[in-house]
């Protein structure tokens, strides 16, 4: 568990990179392109990140597989809010940018929420399973940028974009439960269906 949750850490610093150079961008499809870096170095680095791995509980589902999931998911969401945090200290122009983000995601109906998540669990699930298969960083330049420019949900990118916005609401917890719920669906859906699948042949 202590190596998952140092690993979730770097993760998270990675996706804070990640976040925090799409924020800079003017331009959305350059920030979407380069927001692949994130889960490039996450992937190469082999850093634990929640999205990568929920969905290789279908495959392995002890109780060490379930603690190191959720000790991964505390340690991607409490280190890249608080970069955000620190972030927009540093970076005032960054948080103004993240604010307008944020007040707009909470406007949106929850179950529009869980619906943007679960295609970005589906697209991270793929991105990682292509690399960890194939040893190509292809799914990831094109299903990161596919997720962001689409306006799915990433728990973890979120955390950060709400930690440098400088919104403390309630909503933002309800918010964050379906965007994790959402992501861990879409993660799972693909490697249960193929699963599934191989029984049935």
């Amino acid at each position: 568990m202590l190596k998952s949750f140092s690993g979730s850490i770097c993760a998270g610093i990675l996706i804070s990179i990640g976040g925090a150079v799409f924020l800079s961008c003017d331009n959305r499809y350059v920030g979407a392109i380069l927001f692949s870096v994130a889960l490039l170095c996450i992937c190469y680095k082999a850093y634990y990140l929640f999205t990568g791995k929920v969905g290789y509980i279908v495959e392995s589902h002890t109780k060490k597989d379930w603690c190191n999931l959720i000790c991964g998911l505390a340690g991607n969401l409490i280190t890249t809010f608080l970069l955000g945090m620190l972030l927009r200290a540093a970076i005032p122009a960054m948080g103004e940018n993240a604010a307008a983000i944020c007040a707009n995601k909470l406007t949106v109906p929850l179950l529009s929420v869980l619906i943007r998540s679960v295609f970005c669990g589906v697209l991270m699930y793929l991105s990682v399973s292509i690399f960890r298969d194939h040893k190509t960083p292809l799914a990831i330049l094109f299903c990161i940028p596919v997720f962001i420019l689409s306006g799915f949900e990433h728990s973890i990118a979120d955390m950060f974009y709400f930690g440098a916005s400088g919104i403390f609401d309630s909503r933002i917890i309800l918010f964050q439960i379906m965007v994790v719920l959402g992501n861990s669906i879409g993660g799972v859906a693909l490697p249960l269906l193929q699963k599934v699948g191989e029984k049935n042949d």
